[in-house]
Order: C-alpha cells, then sequence, then structure tokens
C-alpha cells in the first residue's frame, strides 16, 4: 500500500470525506435544496428519512 493510498484510505481520509459531505448537506439545506444521499449516508442519516427532521 502506497503512502498517498494509506492516507486515502486511512483515517485522515474518512475526515476530509465527512468534512466534505457536512459542508455540501449543509450548504444545500441552507439553500432550501435537499442533500445528495451520497452525503446524507456518509454523515449517517437515512435519507428517507431525512424530510421529517424540522429544521
Amino acid at each position: 500500500m502506497s503512502f498517498r493510498q494509506s492516507i486515502r484510505d486511512g483515517f485522515l481520509g474518512r475526515a476530509f470525506a465527512m468534512i466534505g459531505a457536512a459542508n455540501a448537506a449543509s450548504a444545500a439545506a441552507q439553500s432550501g435544496r435537499r442533500p445528495r444521499e451520497r452525503d446524507l449516508n456518509k454523515l449517517g442519516i437515512d435519507p428517507s428519512l431525512f424530510g421529517r427532521i424540522n429544521h
């Protein structure tokens, strides 16, 4: 396993992916759009239940 691959698949890669998903979901919600299912899944939110959240 190369150094780059270990970073991407390791803790730092998952942390950056989580931050990116949170940023994208937040921006979508603030602009009145529904966040992408991929971003919600990455954050541990069930996409089918997202519409039930009062915000």
